[in-house]
């Protein structure tokens, strides 16, 4: 989500909107606030006049909030729902603040976790209409949120949450060591570390972070696809915790970066949106192509200096001709174990064409 836009149409609702633009503020939420035009002073900008294209501009990347009658954010944003997990959240409160309600793409776009963060700041009861939230039971959806976890098999995601409604067990198969799970684990959730006793129960999820042998085939970037996956019925949720560091030649495009890059996570049935952060040295700061590797995938991207990269004590490969012109021996791994000093090298440097890669899998610390 991008920023958050409210709107207001009376003057006790604008009052609020004022309150609402202080606490986005506060909680270093971009923030557009509009109201109708006599209302409309200093932060407050007068309602947009062609409202439907307001609204297709900003649908999926803004979350949007409706002070006044839920009727009016329905026919304002009625043309544009699709699904739950393109929709923007949209929340709806009383003008006096006594209420706030998450009435579209709650779990997945946060509005429930929003509407919980406003009622708590303004003292509103939060009016909560989904399944699982009412009978506070274990959603995956959430939970993938949350814990930044990727899904894409939405009719098995469906299932598992009719399941948990029914009062069913949900095993979660967790073979990966590095996975630490705390705190107290939900009744409907049952941890599994061996596949044998994962294997007993109908309604299944997997949580994966990456191969540690690669994969003999490799797969299509996007495609999140799973050997055990097509054969069985379980939800795979995968971590977004793998840090890449990258040496490149000066002027490399884009497309070679993103193509190399690709291939390299391939090996290890991985996929550009699980990667965390991007790594290199300060020559590379500029490097257009990274910059907009960065940008097209939302991946945040450092640099750190050829002094502080040195301080990394040992790497798989050292090259004379990078170190004469960069200062360092292996920019790929001296950046990726920088940026993720106390995660698992699960790939040393892999040379592609006019590039080098290195993976790090960062610990994955969940904590109910």
């Amino acid at each position: 989500m991008d920023k958050m836009i409210i709107f207001s149409f009376t003057g006790e609702g604008t009052q609020l909107n004022r309150k609402l633009t202080q606490f986005c503020k506060k909680n270093e939420i971009l923030v557009e606030s509009y109201s109708v035009e006599r209302y409309a002073e200093n932060e407050l900008l007068p309602l947009p006049q062609k409202r439907q294209e307001f609204i297709r501009e900003n649908w999926g990347k803004s979350g949007f909030i409706f002070i006044g009658a839920a009727g009016i954010a329905v026919r304002w944003i009625a043309p544009f729902v699709k699904d739950k997990f393109t929709d923007s959240p949209v929340l709806v409160m009383d003008e006096k603040g006594k209420y706030v309600i998450p009435i579209l793409s709650g779990h997945i776009g946060g509005a429930v976790e929003l509407a919980e963060q406003i009622g708590m700041w303004i003292e509103a009861e939060v009016v909560h209409t989904t399944a699982t939230d009412v009978q506070q039971k274990f959603a995956v959806d959430v939970f993938a949120r949350k814990y930044h976890l990727l899904f894409k098999d939405r009719k098995k995601a469906k299932e598992i949450s009719a399941a948990v409604l029914e009062g069913k067990k949900i095993a979660c198969l967790i073979e990966d060591q590095d996975i630490i799970i705390e705190g107290k684990i939900p009744k409907e959730l049952i941890i599994c570390r061996s596949r044998k006793d994962w294997e007993l129960y109908p309604y299944k999820v997997k949580l994966e972070s990456f191969r540690e042998k690669r994969a003999e085939k490799a797969e299509e970037p996007g495609e999140m696809k799973s050997p055990d996956a097509e054969k069985e019925e379980f939800l795979l949720l995968r971590t977004r915790n793998i840090a890449a560091g990258i040496g490149c030649r000066k002027g490399v495009s884009e497309e070679v970066l993103e193509w190399g890059l690709q291939e390299v996570l391939k090996e290890y049935g991985l996929e550009m949106a699980q990667l965390c952060g991007l790594a290199s040295i300060d020559l590379k700061k500029e490097e257009a192509g990274l910059l907009q590797l960065s940008e097209k995938y939302k991946i945040p991207f450092v640099t750190y200096s050829a002094e502080e990269l040195m301080k990394i004590r040992n790497v798989s490969d050292s090259s004379d001709f990078v170190k004469r012109v960069t200062g360092v021996d292996n920019v790929c791994e001296r950046a990726v174990r920088t940026y993720a000093p106390d995660g698992k090298m699960i790939c040393p440097k892999c040379r592609k064409e006019k590039l080098t890669v290195a993976l790090v899998a960062e610990p994955v610390r969940i904590r109910f």
